[in-house]
């Protein structure tokens, strides 16, 4: 680990690489990751945030980058773990001269790892942001598909979130129809307001939410629609729930007041930590791996890397719904939660690829 001003105690780390460094421009922290390149170089994206402190900033690296390396592996790519984040200052979100400067300095962080990681927008950042640090890197997916890239994975991600929905239902109602269904979708930004739009098509009964009031104009555009607080949406009694949000939502205060069926979003860690996938078991609540659910967007990068068709991302994001479908199944037969029953699927694969590693280096 590198910091350029004091060194701060973190967690236990079970990562390769950790850089933090003070940007020369801006004067802000900016943080990557590696949790691991077994499968291939780490992907993860460049979250754009305001952090009480630099080390705040490394430890949602840390968590983040793990969940990718699941996420990778889970979803039967060649790619790794890994996450950037820049710590903006207090206030509103950068722009111009400001945000420029931002990004080129976590373009420096990123080339430090000389590839180790590639980098993509997250929550906070666009692909025009992509743009900008392809200035100074080249460790760079997820650019306009007039730059030659994919794009913005959103529309890609949320399609992965109704495949994962559509296996959801079909485990606990019977059917993989979505139509008449009731869903609450915390978080309606990039990703959620796609899905949204995806749901409304498929005939679902919609409660939005999010912290931004301006989002609210989305009810008016989709029928069967209607607003809500966060919070209250978050304990409506609908048949899914869908965090589309930050991480967190479900923790051990409100975990025993949800009021679905179904727990299947886009937000990555939706569970303040991994044992509350028990106590949703225990309260009869599905709970959809979220890093499984919401690979759509690392599987277009995925694609994009290898050359961009996008008619094989929404492919390959669309045989999400058969990958949970078959956690879920696993989950029941073993007596596991469909969370355990992920974890060791992703570790199967990356057991599988050191396995392969090691046998060529002893023959090679």
């Amino acid at each position: 680990m590198t910091e350029d001003a004091s060194t701060t105690p973190l967690m236990s780390l079970e990562h390769e690489e950790l850089v933090i460094r003070k940007g020369r421009r801006s004067g802000v922290y900016t943080v990557v990751a590696v949790h691991s390149t077994r499968l291939g170089p780490a992907l993860g994206g460049c979250r754009l945030w305001r952090y009480a402190s630099s080390a705040d900033g490394a430890r949602d690296a840390l968590r983040l980058s793990r969940t990718m390396t699941f996420k990778a592996a889970a979803a039967d790519v060649r790619l790794g773990g890994g996450k950037g984040v820049i710590c903006a200052p207090p206030g509103a979100p950068p722009s111009g001269r400001r945000r420029r400067d931002m990004l080129h300095d976590f373009a420096d962080t990123v080339n430090v790892l000389e590839g180790s990681y590639i980098t993509a927008e997250d929550v906070g950042t666009s692909s025009a942001d992509m743009v900008t640090i392809a200035e100074r890197s080249k460790y760079v997916s997820g650019l306009p598909r007039s730059k030659g890239g994919s794009g913005d994975p959103s529309p890609v991600t949320a399609l992965g979130v109704e495949a994962a929905m559509r296996a959801c239902c079909e485990y606990r109602f019977g059917t993989r129809d979505l139509a008449g269904k009731r869903v609450a979708i915390v978080g309606v930004g990039r990703v959620g307001s796609r899905l949204a739009r995806r749901l409304s098509k498929a005939g679902v009964d919609l409660v939005l939410a999010d912290i931004d009031e301006g989002k609210r104009t989305l009810v008016e555009l989709l029928p069967r629609t209607r607003w809500a607080d966060p919070n209250v949406a978050l304990q409506a009694d609908v048949d899914i729930l869908a965090p589309c949000a930050l991480g967190g939502a479900i923790n051990e205060t409100n975990v025993g007041r949800l009021r679905c069926s179904v727990v299947c979003g886009s937000a990555n860690n939706q569970l303040s930590h991994e044992g509350l996938a028990e106590d949703l078991e225990a309260h009869g609540i599905l709970y959809a791996p979220d890093f499984v659910a919401n690979a759509g967007g690392l599987i277009n990068i995925a694609v994009e890397l290898e050359g961009y068709d996008p008619g094989e991302a929404r492919r390959r994001t669309a045989a999400i719904e058969h990958t949970m479908a078959r956690l879920l199944n696993e989950a029941k037969e073993s007596g596991t939660t469909p969370l355990a029953a992920a974890n060791q699927l992703a570790r199967r694969r990356l057991e599988r690829s050191a396995s392969a590693e090691s046998t060529h280096a002893s023959t090679g």
